[in-house]
């Protein structure tokens, strides 16, 4: 029989329907159906389904809508697990944080015998030679029973013909060994502008502080271009299991930007990245004059620059003495008056200021130069790094002239056992406080600040909503006034993230039009308990539609 003659004999009604059923759905690279998508979008909608092509979101929307409109050439059935815009870290070290994977790992010690010990063990390892440098990153002596910055004794006796530059987990203070300081050329005596080199008795101890670390630096190998590919392909892997599509690595040069376009462009680098160039005089002579540079892949459009240290160290400028030593207030890494001088320099170009501040004097001098040049309501979006403690007196300014406090929940988590030691009961209360902050602008961009600490965005979650430890302390939280939503949370760590960088259009929600950065997790970040957040696991990372990451099935 015929078709002609076979729909010839059925119902009319019928016919159209059937025909209508064959219509053809639209093909795509891939659909995902059956999951709950948080889109962050303005209303923090949740839809079940999506459609991807060209690398974004094309259809969002229900099970039956998208299913019904598009077919995937790749289709996943999410099985009701949860979906959420990638995870964009808003103040990170990423080169630093791959090439610290190839150093000695000292973060957990509890104690300087055991720093020795690893960089014995990791010597061995590597089977490094004598005359090799040895570099590591992550002692903390607020966690060693014996609280004091360490001497270079043990490392000269036990590594006398190696240089060893270790740096503390905050990054503002290191300690390097004789062969190191000699190979640097650090005497005795010797003062640098906004850093520290230790003398006890007229003897170096070995202890660099802030800006006098760069001398120690300066003296060590420059890597290699296939170095580099190494420690940003290990970094890259490691975000994308924890879900991070978007890193913005704070304080690179302009060979560093070069080096990681290359490797972009090459396709061996992945990873979106955000670069706020450091506050050096090369990188202000390139960059004022030519302006930001934008890829699909790179943005580098902001200068990083420091008022002041570390509140580990002690180095972060507060405006009374430290409570747990007298007569010391920490110190600005540069004069008032530079900041005076590169900032309105920074305000007649297209880039942002983002300065790092940490103690109330830092974050003081800082709002004021920057409310010097900056209108009212105006939507520059520069931008405080850390505003760790801040004068009750000094909230008004983010609000007044439009600065966004950026944060990093885990550094408040990390401190509350010993930060009221060095601050007080009543400097304490103005500081990590990122409700206060939050309400200044209304949003604020969220970070881990790693490799300092930890790159888990679900430890940052946990960190801003419960604001305790891994063991639940302590039992009601830390300053919990100052604790953020579930909701809050998710847009730090995704869309408010990506506004700090300009970059809300793009990026930092699933909606139509955005790139397809997006994540696959078991677990309910908004809705769920709060005790499983550090036990959530990421099933799948997609970055511009495609997998770059995905969870190998258990055994």
């Amino acid at each position: 029989m015929s078709f002609k003659k076979f729909f010839s004999l059925l119902p009319i009604g019928y016919c159209i329907l059937l025909i209508a059923s064959c219509k053809f759905r639209q093909k795509i690279p891939l659909l995902i159906h059956h999951a709950k998508i948080y889109t962050v979008d303005e209303k923090f909608s949740v839809a079940e389904a999506m459609a991807v092509s060209d690398g974004k979101i094309i259809a969002i929307g229900t099970n039956d809508e998208i299913l019904k409109e598009y077919e995937g050439e790749e289709t996943i059935d999410a099985g009701g697990k949860f979906i959420y815009p990638g995870f964009i870290d808003a103040h990170a070290h990423f080169l630093n944080y791959g090439f610290s994977l190839q150093q000695v790992n000292l973060s957990g010690t509890k104690s300087w015998q055991e720093c020795i010990d690893k960089v014995k063990e990791f010597i061995k390892a590597k089977n490094i030679q004598p005359g090799t440098w040895v570099q590591g990153r992550g002692w903390d002596q607020n966690d060693w029973t014996v609280k004091e910055f360490p001497n270079k004794d043990s490392l000269d006796i036990n590594f006398p013909n190696n240089p060893i530059a270790l740096v503390r987990i905050d990054g503002h203070a290191l300690i390097a060994n004789t062969k190191a300081l000699e190979l640097a050329n650090v005497q005795p005596g010797q003062t640098i502008a906004g850093g520290t080199i230790e003398t006890i008795d007229g003897k170096l101890t070995g202890i660099m502080i802030d800006n006098a670390e760069d001398i120690i630096f300066a003296a060590v190998p420059v890597p290699t271009k296939d170095e580099y590919a190494i420690a940003l392909n290990e970094a890259q892997q490691n975000c994308f299991a924890m879900g991070l599509t978007t890193i913005v690595d704070c304080g690179l040069n302009k060979n560093h930007v070069d080096i990681i376009d290359a490797l972009q462009k090459e396709g061996t680098l992945k990873m979106k990245l955000n670069v706020m160039l450091s506050d050096d005089s090369a990188n202000y002579a390139y960059y004022l004059k030519n302006g930001p540079y934008k890829t699909p892949m790179l943005n580098v459009n902001g200068f990083k620059l420091y008022a002041d240290g570390a509140l580990g160290s002690r180095g972060a400028c507060l405006l009374q003495p430290y409570s747990d030593k007298p007569g010391w207030q920490g110190f600005l890494l540069k004069d008032r008056s530079y900041f005076e001088k590169i900032i309105p320099q920074i305000y007649n170009s297209k880039f942002q200021a983002n300065t790092h501040a940490i103690g109330d004097s830092g974050n003081r001098m800082i709002l004021q130069v920057y409310a010097s040049v900056l209108k009212e309501n105006n939507d520059r979006r520069w931008r405080v790094e850390h505003a760790q403690v801040v004068n009750k007196n000094d909230f008004y300014y983010f609000g007044k002239y439009s600065i966004i406090p950026s944060v990093q929940p885990t550094h408040a988590t990390s401190d509350m056992y010993w930060a009221e030691q060095r601050l007080g009961a009543e400097r304490i209360k103005g500081a990590y406080a990122y409700k206060q902050l939050l309400n200044q602008n209304g949003w604020l961009p969220l970070g881990t600040d790693f490799p300092v600490e930890d790159i888990s965005p679900f430890k940052t979650f946990y960190a801003a909503v419960a604001r305790q430890d891994s063991k639940g302390f302590p039992d009601s939280g830390f300053q919990i006034k100052n604790a953020l939503s579930p909701e809050e949370t998710l847009r730090g760590m995704t869309i408010w993230a990506a506004k700090g960088s300009f970059e809300e259009k793009e990026k930092g929600s699933l909606e139509t039009g955005k790139a397809a950065d997006f994540i696959l997790l078991d677990t309910d970040l908004i809705g769920g308990d709060i005790k499983n957040l550090l036990n959530a696991s990421v099933t799948q990372t997609f970055i511009n539609g495609k997998t770059v990451y995905k969870k190998l099935p258990q055994k």
